[in-house]
């Protein structure tokens, strides 16, 4: 079943299913089954995503050594995806509130399945490697750049505010999972077949993915997109004007944007270095352990921190200190551990300072992440691309960056407080000015 409803821009004879109309005229929100069916199958989109986004950081040291790259060309490699990404965030967010989210994911996982499938292909053909992998990955940082505000789009529509730290929560863990599936899989294929075999894995699951989301949750008229639906998703008319200049105003929304810039940057960060770091730090180590346990770990933590935020605000809890509480542990209690990180000499405490630093970022889906669907439902897709369009910008600088403190100082410290002094301002920022109340200025789209 498409998203729909919430006062967003419909074709004209959109299907219905189990009597849930597409025009807001009844209920908006998904049922019980469909949001669990739906819910699963997000988080597996998740998870393939992140399969596809690892790949390189997974086969950095094949990579390396097959086209003679060094650190500081591999790190070129691995912020040009942020380039890409951070393009596409505000488009794919609006689009999605005036289309629909589920069409924009399927769109782009289908395009960055196809090109995760063709990279080693192509290497063939070209002697140029690293711009063409410079290239290949801005390609894929614009496909993937969609998804997070499609997303956030779609859930703010079709899913309950008192359900939604939850929902959003378990669909996150997608992102543990594709990392832990990736880093799994990703690393017995590397070693038994090359790092081709990873690409294809990844590129192969993606599309089938997408062939059983159409197939099995979208009926044929759903999965038709107008032009001129298209077309008025990539114009903003006048009479349904989000009021820009009165929302940026808003302090709640600067401190969710730069809270948001700052743990999605230091997010991307760790999961580009934290494989070169381990197999740097610790040569004897086996790439399943250091690949897999920080991410599984993340997964029942990222779980707990939505089932935690939702039951405190049943119980009464103002929902701003909830989110605040939340992002305390995502931001900072990681923080804490990610520096610790970079002190140790023992692989075993090195696992255990990973797993937390990784396990407790998870806390930002109940904190942050939901925060912009607390300001500003009907126009959530278009925010949170605007904060994740920062954060994609600030990760380029700083994953570029570590790969240049690693290169010219040889010490990994340097890496890791990087990651807590860009943490700590975005936590003091969303503590001193966040709220959760919707602003007076939030508008609906309204039909032409």
């Amino acid at each position: 079943m498409a998203a729909g409803g919430g006062g967003r821009n419909v074709p004209p004879g959109s299907g219905t299913r189990d009597g849930m109309r597409r025009d807001g005229g009844t209920e908006p929100y998904w049922s019980r089954p469909e949001s669990r069916v739906w819910t699963a199958m997000l988080l597996l989109g998740t998870c393939l995503l992140y399969c596809a986004r690892v790949t390189v950081p997974i086969c950095a040291l094949a990579l390396s050594s097959h086209f003679h790259w060094d650190k500081k060309q591999f790190g070129v490699v691995l912020s040009s995806f942020f380039w890409g990404y951070c393009l596409t965030q505000i488009l794919g967010g609006h689009i999605s509130d005036q289309i629909g989210g589920e069409k924009v994911l399927l769109l782009s996982a289908s395009a960055w399945g196809f090109l995760t499938v063709l990279t080693p292909l192509l290497t063939h053909i070209t002697s140029a490697h690293l711009v063409f992998m410079t290239s290949s990955r801005f390609l894929m940082g614009l496909l993937q750049g969609v998804y997070f505000p499609s997303l956030a789009s779609l859930l703010s529509q079709r899913v309950r505010e008192s359900e939604r730290a939850f929902t959003y929560s378990t669909v996150g863990t997608g992102s543990q999972f594709g990392t832990l599936l990736i880093g799994g899989a990703g690393s017995l294929l590397l070693d038994w077949y090359g790092w081709e075999s990873v690409f294809y894995f990844s590129g192969l699951l993606t599309l089938l993915w997408v062939y059983c989301t159409c197939k099995y949750l979208l009926s044929e008229k759903e999965l038709t997109i107008p032009m001129n639906y298209l077309t008025r998703g990539l114009l903003v008319p006048k009479q349904s004007k989000v009021p820009w200049k009165q929302l940026f105003r808003k302090a709640p929304i600067w401190a969710v944007i730069i809270a948001q810039l700052s743990t999605a940057s230091t997010f991307f960060t760790l999961l580009s270095w934290l494989p070169t770091f381990f197999k740097e730090t610790f040569p004897e180590s086996k790439g399943w352990v250091f690949n897999v346990v920080p991410w599984l770990v993340a997964i029942p933590t990222s779980l707990f921190s939505g089932f935690l935020s939702d039951h405190l605000i049943s119980q009464g809890y103002r929902t701003i200190t909830i989110r605040k509480f939340m992002q305390v542990i995502g931001s900072g209690v990681s923080s804490i551990f990610a520096l610790c990180l970079g002190q140790t000499s023992s692989f075993c405490k090195a696992i255990v300072f990973a797993s937390a630093s990784v396990g407790l970022q998870t806390f930002n889906h109940s904190g942050i992440s939901v925060n912009v669907q607390d300001l500003a439902p009907s126009c959530a897709g278009l925010l949170f691309g605007v904060a994740n369009t920062g954060g994609a910008l600030l990760g380029v600088i700083c994953v570029y960056l570590a790969g240049h403190l690693i290169e010219t100082t040889g010490s990994w410290i340097s890496v890791f407080n990087l990651v807590a002094a860009v943490n700590s301002i975005g936590l003091c920022t969303f503590l001193l000015f966040g709220e959760a109340q919707r602003l007076d200025t939030d508008s609906v789209y309204v039909d032409l």
